[in-house]
């Protein structure tokens, strides 16, 4: 499966972002999704994984009542709407597809495709 990550940007602290991730190639519904993010001279980092159906989601305790991920399978896309965004958020955003999810939702080496990224900067 090929991943597309859009719609990071500027925005300042307190503001909203919507992110989306459209995939293509193989059914995207076989696929557990995830969000990483990367800040300059810092490790990849687990931010939200959602499950095939969309019915189980998992978050990062730092992001955890400011985003929510979300998918669309009709429109292979899965999202994730960034709310109160703090200037700590500052990172490229990438997209992730696990084709044989074992559990470990936050492990990034489980995740089998990448997207490219998008870039997230947060003024304060």
């Amino acid at each position: 499966v090929q991943l597309q990550a859009s719609g990071g940007g500027l925005v300042q602290a307190g503001g909203s972002l919507r992110l989306s991730c459209a995939a293509s190639g193989r059914p995207f519904s076989n696929y557990f999704m995830g969000w990483f993010r990367q800040a300059p001279g810092k490790e990849r980092e687990f931010v939200a994984a959602i499950n095939w159906s969309g019915g189980a989601t998992y978050y990062a305790d730092s992001v955890k009542g400011r985003f929510t991920i979300s998918r669309d399978n009709a429109k292979n896309t899965v999202y994730l709407q960034m709310n109160s965004l703090k200037p700590g958020d500052t990172a490229v955003y990438y997209c992730a597809a696990d084709r044989s999810y074992s559990g470990n939702y936050y492990y990034r080496y489980d995740y089998d495709f990448w997207g490219r990224g998008t870039l997230v900067t947060v003024s304060s």
